[in-house]
């Protein structure tokens, strides 16, 4: 669960409605602690940090700056280096959102998702841009993602969650079988 979470308070409340993870964007980078004591109560397989990114050149090299506030407000940060302060911080995943390709349908941003997964341990969803099976299983060849965010594709039923999976599958991607 994701979305307006603001506390730990809040994070309580969520994984006690019976939530497995949740997802902290703002809140995390305006005060990381918020990940640290949640970590530490609940365990850092629980908390999501959520990165929304946009590409930025910065002293002639490719970058990406962290936005807040549902992608409005930008922070100077590099995504690459917050997403490495979260990790310290305790979250146990990163939820990496392209703003760039998110709603394009072109495919994630295979960059940013191998940057940001080449700097830290743990899990990286990669997120935003998915327009065919073909993009989430380049996002996990190519990328690294360990896991993939899609939503239009579903939404608009243009493939069901069992046809992706079979084509990730026979892609070599490891994914849960149905039961």
């Amino acid at each position: 669960v994701g979305g307006g979470i603001r506390s730990v308070a809040d994070v309580d409340a969520i994984l006690h409605s019976g939530a497995d993870k949740v997802s902290i964007n703002t809140a995390a980078f305006e005060n990381p602690e918020i990940l640290s004591e949640s970590a530490r109560r609940f365990g850092s397989q629980c908390i999501v940090c959520a990165i929304d990114a946009r590409r930025r050149t910065l002293d002639g090299n490719l970058d990406f700056e962290v936005f807040l506030h549902g992608g409005r407000t930008a922070t100077g940060v590099s995504a690459l280096d917050w997403a490495v302060q979260a990790e310290r911080s305790g979250a146990g995943e990163i939820l990496l959102t392209s703003m760039d390709r998110d709603g394009t349908r072109a495919g994630y941003d295979l960059e940013l998702t191998r940057m940001v997964r080449e700097r830290v341990q743990i899990p990286v969803i990669a997120s935003g841009g998915v327009g065919e099976p073909d993009h989430l299983l380049r996002a996990a060849r190519e990328a690294g993602a360990d896991a993939l965010l899609a939503a239009s594709i579903f939404h608009f039923r243009e493939y069901s969650i069992a046809q992706v999976k079979e084509i990730l599958a026979l892609g070599g991607i490891l994914v849960r079988q149905e039961v």
